[in-house]
């Protein structure tokens, strides 16, 4: 039995149709986030493993049907979905293979409900963005959609009570990652009519989404990718005390997490304006390294 059926096992997923389901949603997960899961895989506890997936699946498939198509489509899509979870949860029960996970795995940690129900609600988030004005519109935006997305991922490790300080460590993470995404996937979200920099930080360095669309590469384009990237840097900086009040059998995942996000942000330094062409990857050994050292700590004894 390879990895995969023992950490099914390890989670008490018995039912041959349920251990379907959470293995299509794994192959979900490792198609669109590789390295995630890789370090998911490595890294955490095997009976924790399925539901995670099953957590990152659900927050997946909700996010692209708000990113997917013309904008009434994806209303009308996305009502569909948020029906068909809250009457999953209601119910305990669902017909549709995606859910089925999500409802498993609310059982067997049933402080991710509330995780769940806080995601759907900032679905409209999402859905109604049409770009960031000011700093202010993009801190709002963490707190009403990114940070509710991040917890349903934190929140498996802590069940209902987590520690003080952890769900404002979590928000400092997702601050600088979403940040970093949002610089380094410049040229995808453009190619998609979708410009996710503050149109005031844009104005300050001189920079115009014409700048942007047709990658110049210009003092003020450098300027500009420079400081977004330290604004990601900073954050993830900052992070780093998310370790610490993450229960012992988070810690290697989310260290390993912040490492190479900063890995990823040293490559997009690196490339500079070539972010406007395509993104920046953080450099295989070095991941590699920082994984296999994180796998070391989470073998350690507790």
């Amino acid at each position: 039995m390879g990895l995969w059926g023992r950490a099914l096992d390890a989670a008490g997923i018995d039912d041959p149709g349920l251990r379907e389901d959470y293995t299509h949603q794994r192959k979900v997960v490792a198609g669109y986030r590789r390295s995630s899961y890789l370090a998911a895989r490595l890294l955490l506890p095997l009976p924790l493993l399925p539901h995670l997936i099953a957590a990152t699946a659900f927050m997946h498939r909700t996010d692209t049907l708000l990113d997917s198509g013309p904008v009434a489509e994806r209303a009308g899509a996305c009502a569909e979905w948020v029906k068909e979870v809250r009457d999953g949860l209601a119910s305990g029960g669902s017909d549709h293979a995606a859910v089925r996970p999500l409802l498993h795995t609310v059982s067997a940690h049933p402080g991710l409900r509330d995780r769940v129900e806080d995601f759907l609600d900032a679905a409209a988030t999402e859905l109604e963005f049409t770009g960031f004005a000011t700093e202010a519109d993009y801190q709002h935006y963490v707190d009403a959609y990114a940070l509710p997305a991040f917890m349903l991922i934190a929140g498996l490790f802590t069940g209902e009570g987590p520690e003080a300080g952890y769900r404002e460590a979590c928000r400092t993470y997702i601050d600088g990652s979403q940040r970093l995404d949002f610089v380094n996937d410049l040229s995808e979200d453009l190619a998609d009519g979708r410009l996710n920099v503050v149109r005031e930080t844009l104005d300050a360095h001189g920079v115009t989404r014409a700048d942007l669309e047709n990658a110049r590469d210009t003092p003020e384009t450098r300027s500009l990718l420079a400081h977004l990237i330290g604004q990601a840097r900073e954050c993830l900086s900052a992070s780093r005390d998310l370790v610490g009040l993450a229960p012992p059998e988070g810690r290697p995942l989310f260290r390993a997490m912040i490492e190479i996000e900063q890995l990823t942000a040293t490559a997009a330094a690196a490339k500079g304006p070539g972010l406007l062409r395509a993104p920046a990857r953080p450099p295989v050994p070095a991941t590699a390294r920082v994984l296999l050292r994180e796998r070391r700590h989470a073998r350690q004894p507790r």
